[in-house]
């Protein structure tokens, strides 16, 4: 299995999954008003996976958090 088994993101909005998959291969720029999951993920093929889930949304100046993300993937809350 190459690589890991989730994409990095997705675009977010009414429809929740939406076009805008973070994905190798996905050139499209991110525009102020976009809205997407950034989703770290540590995996073992075969035994577990650990996946956290956080949401931003594009701004004039970068990415903004709708919520504090976490500090790093062993610490989720």
């Amino acid at each position: 299995m190459p690589g890991l088994p989730h994409r990095t993101g997705h675009g977010i909005g009414m429809d929740g999954h939406e076009w805008g998959n973070m994905v190798l291969g996905n050139k499209r720029p991110l525009d102020v008003g976009m809205c997407f999951s950034v989703e770290p993920m540590i995996a073992i093929y075969g035994e577990f996976g650990v996946r956290l889930e956080d949401c931003v949304y594009m701004t004039e100046k970068g990415p903004a958090w709708f919520s504090q993300p976490s500090a790093a993937i062993d610490q989720p809350v």
